[in-house]
């Protein structure tokens, strides 16, 4: 859509500026659309990692974990209209996600509400030592070759 004066030097009156939103929008695909938006979502997420320069007072972690959820969401949609730009897209999250983890995220992207943290063991059973049965061989329901 452009502003510019029309050819007598005088602003587009209301009528030529619809007439050219008109005009846009019939030309604008969805498809399009969804596309710039995922893109900004990946931009502005990484913005809000405060990780490049002169960002860091912008660090905000719920921020960016909305936006690693709201790309992952639109991946499919993305899948069926972008084939072609989907493995960009990808990478780029990976490298949200990693981001994401760097500055601090409760939990990697991707994992279920939840699900244990690298700094929270998955479960409380102490490992077996090197040389001694673990629980389920102690207990006879575990076969094991050569035992």
């Amino acid at each position: 859509m452009s502003s510019t004066p029309s050819e007598e030097g005088r602003p587009p009156t209301e009528e030529e500026l619809r007439a050219a939103y008109e005009a846009e929008i019939k030309r604008i695909r969805v498809d399009q659309v969804l596309l710039e938006h995922v893109v900004t979502l990946v931009n502005l997420g990484m913005r809000r990692t405060g990780l490049a320069g002169g960002t860091e007072d912008e660090r905000d972690v719920e921020q960016v974990r909305i936006a690693i959820d709201a790309i992952r969401a639109q991946l499919p949609l993305l899948e069926r209209t972008a084939g072609d730009k989907i493995g960009p897209i990808r990478d780029a999250l990976s490298q949200l996600q990693m981001a994401f983890v760097k500055i601090g995220g409760a939990q990697a992207a991707g994992e279920p509400e939840g699900a244990p943290s690298p700094e929270q063991p998955k479960s409380q059973t102490p490992a077996p030592e090197p040389g001694h049965p673990g629980p389920a061989q102690r207990s006879g329901k575990l076969w094991v070759p050569g035992q």
